[in-house]
């Protein structure tokens, strides 16, 4: 498949960061200093599309993508980022309303941005887009998972359940925290960082929610639920071959933090070097 790189001569100066910049090494000058694919370079490009970020003069277009068409880079200041991680925190009262279409439009177009292992761009997300999808899947994990919690033991997967059986006999719904959104982030099983690319997506995607004043809460119980119905995967339409890696809550809050808390600090170690011989 072509890539379609395409320079702009009248504009390239020949500076060679797009060269430099290329992971996989698949650029090269031609015979007039302009950027060209080097030999099997075209089949190496993993089209993460640096080159046309990193071109200063806007020369480079490449996979039908063109430099006039990306936006210009404003990255919010250090203390700005800063207080967006301190202040995170995670929501389970929810107010009991849908998130407008514009909202979870902008979410889910934000998500494209999110990086992946090998620009693997095969990540897929189902999401509930309204209150009332939710509550369907809400009554029937919990129909389904009561049932079984009657007659299983607790162990594996089941053991997260054992304190709260009492609860979610009552109905309560302990899971979801009666949120009225749901994202389900997953990975084809053969990708390169199937494991980790959905969370690193989803870690984008809550600071992204919380400046649209939006709350999000990580549900491992909905990941426990994955391996205890196996057929939640066919209720979030997700393809055989794609794994369910993590799920998370979101929604307008119900609540309001009025400061950032005091975690106690993890622990930090340096390389142990010496062992090196």
């Amino acid at each position: 498949m072509s890539k379609n790189l395409v320079i702009d001569k009248s504009k390239c100066v020949s500076c060679g960061l797009c060269i430099k910049d290329c992971i996989s090494h698949s650029l090269e000058f031609d015979k007039d200093r302009k950027p060209c694919f080097a030999p099997g370079g075209e089949k190496r490009c993993i089209e993460c599309q640096h080159c046309l970020a990193v071109c200063p003069a806007g020369a480079v277009s490449i996979l039908g993508k063109m430099p006039e068409a990306s936006e210009s880079l404003l990255m919010p200041d250090s203390k700005v980022m800063l207080d967006a991680i301190k202040y995170r925190r995670s929501t389970r009262l929810f107010k009991q309303e849908t998130v407008s279409p514009e909202i979870i439009d902008k979410l889910k177009s934000a998500l494209n941005y999110t990086p992946t292992g090998c620009n693997d761009h095969r990540l897929l997300f189902s999401i509930t887009e309204t209150k009332q999808e939710t509550d369907k899947i809400r009554e029937y994990v919990i129909q389904k998972l009561v049932q079984k919690l009657r007659f299983i033991p607790f162990i594996g997967p089941v053991k997260k359940f054992a304190h709260y059986k009492k609860i979610l006999m009552s109905g309560n719904d302990v899971i979801f925290r009666n949120a009225p959104h749901i994202i389900v982030a997953a990975s084809p099983i053969n990708a390169p960082c199937s494991d980790i690319d959905p969370v690193i997506a989803l870690s984008y995607f809550e600071l992204y929610a919380a400046s649209l004043g939006l709350g999000t809460c990580w549900c491992g119980f909905a990941q426990a639920c994955f391996k205890i119905l196996p057929e939640l995967k066919t209720v979030f339409n997700l393809p055989q071959e794609y794994k369910p890696v993590y799920a998370m809550l979101f929604g307008i809050p119900d609540i309001k933090y009025s400061r950032t808390t005091q975690p106690v600090p993890f622990g930090f170690v340096r390389p142990n070097i010496a062992f090196i011989k």
